[in-house]
């Protein structure tokens, strides 16, 4: 990693580059007669009361005393691939799940119990990534009471479609009384693509809005949170949540809030969720003008691919997805216990 200018070292990064791709040098001050220095590359997230958070391609992140900062630079973006991406179902999972992370979670095996308050089936289910270590009667039985000691129902995600995904659960679950509920898409696409879609604001429209926090206005248009009274701490501890979370909002001409998205960055993948259109303002290219804004952030925070997950029933939201250049991946479903169901 070179990092010389000149002949000499230099932190040529300030907080102005939050959101930038970086690389960074730092001393670890145990060096026996000469400094000991570790590198690392990935999103500058934040830059807070003297510490650096880096998250790198792997969606660990670093944080970092600015007072060991040795040299520093912005990464320039590698040049953005346009073909669909390869990837596992696993690895979707494993960077959905980090996108939407549980408030609570319990390792279970290579199974994944996670809560959070109720908010959001993907937040408030198991995630079934290989063996749970032990039978499985026995690790449904944890399951149920690990949920109710929350107040929750009993629920497992279980991914279909693919030779790689979770048929032979879905069908164990099936056998034993689990009611299969909201069936969704898993669709990707390359990034580059989406950032390139023709989209303009609508006339009165200042454009897109990008922040690290949802506001008042953004949160308006949301209509998820399942509180009439506003957002719970739950639910904004879960779409805060994440490597490196945007939102993006459209104020229409009135002062209202026209449209708004959220993208969430881990590595190569971008995931795009909470797109929505005020009902008076659809059908003006809205959805394409957030998305592409979305797709821009991503592309400079070193992504090459994007996801998203939308239910199979939402025929206007396929639709969309599908003039945007999405292809289905793979898809899953909720498993709920049903009381007194079969073992």
């Amino acid at each position: 990693m070179e990092f010389l200018a000149g002949g000499r070292a230099e932190v040529r990064i300030s907080r102005a580059d939050v959101g930038k791709r970086v690389s960074v040098r730092r001393s670890t001050g145990d060096g026996e007669g000469a400094p000991a220095f570790t590198d690392a590359v990935g999103v500058l997230t934040s830059w807070d009361e003297g510490v650096l958070s880096i998250t790198r391609r792997d969606g660990t992140s670093v944080r970092i005393e600015e007072s060991a900062l040795v040299a520093a630079k912005v990464v320039p973006p590698a040049r953005p691939r346009r073909k669909v991406p390869a990837a596992g179902t696993r690895e979707l999972q494993e960077v959905a799940a980090r996108g939407w992370p549980a408030i609570e979670a319990e390792r279970l095996g290579e199974w994944t119990l996670r809560a959070a308050g109720g908010f959001t089936r993907r937040a408030n289910s198991v995630l079934p990534l290989g063996d749970p270590g032990l039978p499985l009667d026995a690790a449904l039985e944890r399951v149920e009471q690990w949920y109710a000691e929350r107040g929750l129902p009993a629920v497992i995600v279980v991914a279909t479609g693919r030779p790689d995904t979770d048929e032979e659960l879905a069908a164990e679950l099936e056998r034993r009384g689990w009611d299969a509920e909201r069936h969704t898409r898993v669709r990707i696409s390359a990034l580059a693509p989406l950032a390139d879609l023709p989209a303009s604001p609508p006339p009165g429209s200042a454009g897109v809005t990008l922040s690290r926090e949802p506001g008042a206005d953004w949160l308006a248009l949301y209509n998820r949170t399942g509180d009439s009274g506003g957002p719970t701490a739950d639910a904004l501890k879960v779409l805060t949540g994440g490597p490196s979370v945007w939102f993006a909002t459209v104020r229409a001409a009135d002062g209202g809030t026209a449209a708004i998205g959220r993208l969430v960055v881990d590595g190569r993948w971008a995931g795009f969720a909470a797109l929505e259109v005020a009902e008076d303002a659809r059908r003006q290219g809205l959805a394409t003008l957030v998305t592409a804004a979305l797709a821009e952030r991503a592309l400079d925070e070193g992504a090459s691919a994007a996801y998203l997950q939308v239910e199979a029933d939402n025929a206007g939201a396929l639709a969309l997805y599908d003039r945007l250049g999405f292809t289905d991946h793979h898809g899953y479903h909720y498993r709920r216990a049903r009381p007194g169901g079969r073992r």
